[in-house]
């Protein structure tokens, strides 16, 4: 077996005796972190060349073993290449064919470095790469999410409080609410990728080395931003794969309570939105039934990425300095929640596409629930009535209209003056979800104008070109 400095039977002659099968089925890791080939071979080629730079290799055994590199990430890309639980992860894989084809020439290789620091490169490598693939699906959900807003841009829908019809709103304002939510996470995503982009290459096990290598040259070729400071630290540190296991978790949790609503929305009772067939699914016995299983699966699939932040955070606790074998075990988490939100905001953005709003059905309803109740208290407001005074005027015509079974726009002067003097019968002209929606002025409400204006911003920033009314 291969410790994760390169001792053991195959990389060193401390061991006499062969490893135990089960501990080698128990200490692989090639089953899961093989996907990270494509930055191993990175890495190395930076490494090799900077070898030669600083004198340490030669140019053309450099060239060499780029050569050599290139041709094991083909055999690797077109599934020819063979792995062994013997060579227990990707790293001693592509180490041991470079050897294979090189002999010493691939020995020096992995001079000037650890297997501690080259997990941690290739790692971050893969990680900086999955950010920005999040971060682009992030954009096409929000582009999908300001169609949706252009597209029922003047619809009046309720907006809720506690699950209670509050206040009535523009169903543009509700979709761009949610394209606030990922602006927020992919400012997260960026504050993380910003974070981890310094190179653990060179640090070696956990105290550098006396080699001259040159580990500015190797993050100028593998993008990072600069070496990193520490190589104690470099050789613990996995803030970065819980960071961006908490970003993803944050998404997932956008995406779990938009799926709840839409899900909600779905149903008889509310008969708010349509989604397209191709993201439903039907019942293997009431053949009436459209089941919104991709919404339910992504509702669920939050479950899976707050496990994975569970298990990130359980495992950097309490860890001593500098490296310790627990940290195999960072990658199927870090790799789980990417693929899980990775999937989900995929085809949320496809379902936002294909959905629609059914506009006649919520208008049939949308006087239900007093939505008007609070436009209301602000008109006894701008007549010099106190809010609180006017908060509880309105609470008792809305009881009055629960006992009469109507509408506040159904009320006579009568009924008005009976609850206090002071209001008459031009306070109709202030009632209904439309008066109530045109009243809005404040920044950031759901005033028309408003709405207007962030769509446009978001149409802009996302390059999306404004929607025919």
């Amino acid at each position: 077996m291969s410790g994760p400095d390169g001792g053991g039977k195959a990389w060193g002659g401390r061991f006499d005796g062969g490893t135990d099968k089960r501990v080698e089925a128990f200490s692989e890791s090639v089953s899961y972190d093989r996907r990270l080939f494509r930055h191993d071979i990175a890495g190395s080629i930076a490494h090799s060349r900077m070898l030669a730079a600083v004198g340490v290799m030669t140019p053309a055994e450099a060239d060499a073993i780029a050569r050599a590199l290139k041709e094991i990430e083909a055999e690797i890309e077109s599934g020819k290449f063979a792995y062994d639980i013997s060579k227990e992860d990707i790293h001693m894989h592509i180490e041991s064919a470079l050897i294979a084809r090189l002999g010493d020439t691939g020995r020096k290789l992995h001079t000037g470095r650890s297997r501690n620091d080259q997990v941690a490169t290739d790692s971050k490598l893969w990680t900086r790469d999955a950010l920005d693939r999040g971060d682009g699906l992030l954009v096409g959900w929000m582009q999908a999410l300001v169609r949706a807003g252009r597209r029922h841009q003047n619809a009046v829908i309720p907006g809720y409080t506690h699950l209670q019809r509050a206040m009535p709103v523009l169903a543009g304002h509700y979709f761009l609410a949610w394209v606030e939510k990922c602006h927020r996470d992919r400012g997260r995503l960026a504050d993380c990728r910003k974070r981890l982009n310094e190179n653990p290459l060179g640090a070696a096990a956990l105290a550098g080395t006396s080699l001259p290598i040159d580990r500015r040259m190797t993050s100028e070729a593998l993008g990072f931003d600069r070496p990193a400071a520490n190589s104690l630290d470099i050789s613990s540190d996995r803030d970065w794969a819980v960071e961006s296991v908490f970003v993803l978790t944050m998404i997932q949790l956008h995406l779990s309570a938009w799926a709840e609503e839409w899900i909600l929305w779905t149903t008889s009772e509310f008969g708010f939105l349509s989604l397209p067939d191709a993201y439903c699914t039907g019942s293997s016995i009431m053949p009436q039934k459209k089941n919104p299983d991709v919404l339910e699966l992504t509702r669920g699939r939050a479950a899976r990425v707050i496990g994975d932040l569970t298990t990130l955070l359980t495992l950097v606790k309490g860890l001593p300095l500098a490296y310790n074998r627990d940290l195999q075990e960072d990658k199927e988490p870090l790799f789980d929640a990417f693929d899980t939100v990775e999937a989900c905001l995929a085809l949320a953005a496809l379902i936002t596409d294909g959905a629609r709003l059914r506009e006649d059905r919520i208008r049939a309803r949308i006087d239900e629930g007093y939505l008007d109740a609070t436009a209301l208290m602000e008109a006894l407001i701008k007549r010099n009535i106190p809010q609180r005074s006017a908060h509880e005027l309105v609470g008792k015509l809305v009881g009055l209209c629960e006992r009469k079974g109507c509408r506040l726009a159904d009320l006579s002067e009568t009924d008005l003056k009976a609850v206090d003097t002071r209001l008459d019968g031009s306070l109709r002209d202030e009632l209904g979800v439309d008066h109530a929606v045109a009243g809005y002025r404040s920044e950031g409400s759901s005033a028309p104008g408003e709405v207007d204006n962030r769509l446009a911003h978001w149409e802009q920033a996302l390059g999306l070109a404004k929607a025919a009314k």
